[in-house]
């Protein structure tokens, strides 16, 4: 039984495909049309409705860290390979700017249950990143000197 989903138009830009090496970006920029966001497959065949789907997706889920993401790796591929099984895996990596990099990784039978749960757990994890970026760090004090009489 198929179910039909009905697509919202969204005035949000998606992420491309590639972006030519003289136009990475730099630290700072919050041009969204910037951030690649490369798919990469191993063991599963992806239409392009389904490469353009998790696009959006990752443009929805991230477009509000534009400015501090570098670039955004996904990589899908099936656990069992050649021997069969339904096991599907999603691994997102983003690259921060002036940050660790964060990767998220979720595995289920189904493919789309497991990139939505790699894009919440992604969103989560850049969120978390990026706000403690920008809370004021911690003053160590120094302690005085004890006296020796």
């Amino acid at each position: 039984m198929k179910t039909t989903r009905r697509r919202r138009s969204s005035s949000r830009s998606r992420f491309p495909g590639w972006v030519p090496k003289a136009d990475k970006r730099k630290s700072g920029r919050g041009d969204v049309q910037l951030v690649p966001a490369h798919i990469r497959v191993l063991g599963i065949d992806l239409s392009k409705d389904q490469r353009a789907y998790i696009r959006q997706r990752l443009s929805r889920k991230l477009k509000k860290f534009a400015d501090a993401i570098e670039r955004v790796s996904v990589r899908v591929k099936d656990v069992n390979g050649p021997r069969g099984g339904t096991d599907k895996v999603c691994r997102i990596k983003v690259v921060l700017s002036n940050l660790p990099s964060v990767v998220f990784e979720a595995q289920d039978a189904a493919l789309d249950v497991a990139v939505g749960s790699a894009l919440d757990g992604t969103e989560r994890a850049v969120r978390r990143s990026v706000q403690r970026r920008r809370m004021k760090p911690i003053k160590v004090g120094t302690r005085p000197k004890a006296r020796l009489n």
